[in-house]
């Protein structure tokens, strides 16, 4: 569902990300770990076609994200760090806005079904976005994704900020969708929510990827070890 294919950026002659060569399959949730300016941000990124690679390929679907950016963004879902939605709006309001710009139209007792198997209490729903906690407005952006019928998520630090409950609450959502075919590739420092969530870890240094491996294949302290080596 998601491929990088000899995928590079440089700016100038700094290097941003070497070749990285990698596969998300419908289902999978596969998260990258690393420092900051390991190139995680850069990799998602050039996915959603933010930035042009210098070399290589990001491809949704088998689609080339530069050169059929419409279709390929059609086929995905984006939640940041800090979701930009609408303040002013309701989050049944920005569910309503962001699915038209999707071209998806639903009725008032669709939108509320997709903001209810996102998790978000039904008595918040007409109630402003300013109103709302991160946890609150990330399941919008879950949400979103359902009514835009996004078969990829990307996600850069998404859990950052949230308390354990949200944060848990999240990662079950990213399970749900996961069981839908939704293929997820995650930028993250979260080594715990990592290991819980994903199906697949990826550790990145320098703008490499140093290791791949499946979560059912490292338990936590090892997983640790892991990542702090690559760290010194």
């Amino acid at each position: 569902m998601l491929q990088a294919s000899n995928l590079s950026k440089f700016y100038g002659h700094t290097v941003a990300l070497h070749p990285l060569n990698l596969t998300v399959q419908r289902g999978e949730i596969y998260c990258l770990l690393g420092a900051n300016g390991a190139g995680k941000t850069t990799t998602i990124n050039l996915f959603l076609n933010f930035i042009q690679p210098t070399d290589g390929s990001a491809l949704v679907a088998g689609i080339d994200v530069v050169a059929r950016p419409e279709e390929s963004k059609a086929k995905l879902a984006y939640i940041p760090e800090n979701l930009m939605l609408y303040p002013n709006l309701s989050g049944l309001e920005n569910v309503d806005y962001f699915s038209a710009l999707a071209r998806q139209r639903y009725s008032r007792d669709e939108l509320t079904a997709f903001l209810t198997q996102a998790g978000l209490q039904e008595e918040a729903h007409d109630k402003r976005i300013s109103t709302y906690s991160k946890g609150m407005r990330q399941k919008v952006g879950i949400a979103i994704a359902l009514a835009k019928k996004a078969e990829a998520l990307l996600l850069d630090e998404p859990t950052s900020g949230l308390d354990p409950k949200a944060s848990n609450e999240f990662s079950e959502l990213l399970k749900k969708m996961s069981q839908r075919g939704v293929a997820t590739l995650m930028a993250t420092h979260d080594l715990f929510r990592a290991k819980e969530t994903g199906t697949h870890l990826g550790i990145m240094k320098e703008g490499r990827l140093v290791e791949q491996l499946t979560t059912d294949q490292i338990n936590h302290t090892d997983l640790e070890k892991l990542y702090l080596k690559h760290m010194n």
